[in-house]
């Protein structure tokens, strides 16, 4: 097997995660530069074995590489293209981790020549911590990973691509842009805005704080794991989702109001009504997912 040159700009948590991966499954079958922000992190990218090299020379990172993966946060992902489009080979292979694909997919296409071909991705996966020292090569394993299946890529493309991702054991499916980016809203990006909303609501406690924290448990824990994410990343997400963001927490308002009117009318009918709804879909939420993805 000849070995495959990937690039990854943006060596932390995901981009940390997809070297560490590829390197347990291919070892020398796969060469991995990798670009991070700061000379620590490309030392311990290195040690961590996530990447063969590190460098801050785009040149020494991306030439000559068959696939580039990008994932510094979504806002940094097209000037960083940008600047490394001069150094990148016929027929290289850009994808990404972007958790918004409509915006990312509109600049790609005003920017890329003919000889670049851009495929969309987004793996369903992640941690609230961040940065190379938190990647694990299992990341990727069994999560959702969306592939956006764009009718200008080559088939041949797409399958060099995929030759490479399904290193990362995740559970593969396609959706188009626009419904990636209002499926994301709803799975992925409301739930991080309402875990921060319940940190927020804690915080407006007033003279109860002190007594609140002392009560802490599972629960809140749970619930606001998330709120402990990468604060550029999800800013990033929100300013390139905006639509499908808004659209999706203004129907969250909207349940929500309905449930503030059952409490404070005292209709417990109602209130029974929605936990039961709700906890009767939560159950068969993970089988039917699970089913519902291409594993090949």
């Amino acid at each position: 097997m000849s070995c495959t040159k990937v690039a990854v700009i943006g060596v932390g948590l995901i981009g940390g995660s997809f070297g560490l991966c590829l390197k347990d499954a291919l070892g020398d079958a796969v060469y991995i530069t990798g670009l991070c922000r700061t000379e620590a992190s490309m030392r311990q990218a290195v040690a961590l074995g996530a990447v063969d090299e590190a460098s801050t020379d785009l040149a020494a990172v991306v030439g000559g590489a068959d696939i580039i993966y990008l994932s510094p946060p979504v806002l940094q992902i097209v000037p960083m293209v940008r600047r490394i489009l001069p150094y990148l080979k016929q027929g290289a292979i850009l994808t990404d981790a972007g958790s918004t694909k409509g915006y990312l997919y509109k600049a790609m296409q005003e920017i890329l020549p003919p000889y670049v071909h851009y495929i969309p991705g987004h793996p369903m996966t992640g941690r609230e911590k961040s940065g190379v020292s938190a990647a694990t090569k299992d990341l990727f394993a069994g999560k959702a990973y969306v592939i956006i299946d764009t009718p200008d890529v080559p088939p041949e493309t797409k399958d060099r691509l995929m030759d490479v991702l399904r290193y990362t054991r995740a559970n593969f499916t396609t959706l188009d842009l626009a419904q990636h980016d209002r499926c994301a809203a709803v799975i992925s990006h409301v739930p991080h805005l309402a875990a921060a909303g319940l940190v927020t609501l804690l915080n407006r406690s007033g003279d109860d704080l002190t007594s609140c924290l002392k009560l802490i448990g599972g629960g809140f824990k749970d619930t606001t794991r998330i709120a402990s994410s990468n604060a550029d990343m999800w800013a990033d997400i929100c300013m390139t989702n905006a639509k499908p963001i808004a659209d999706a927490l203004r129907t969250l308002q909207d349940i929500l109001d309905n449930v503030i009117s059952a409490v404070e009318t005292g209709d417990r009918q109602a209130i029974h009504a929605y936990f039961t709804a709700s906890k009767e879909r939560r159950d068969s939420i993970l089988l039917d997912a699970a089913q519902k993805f291409d594993t090949n």
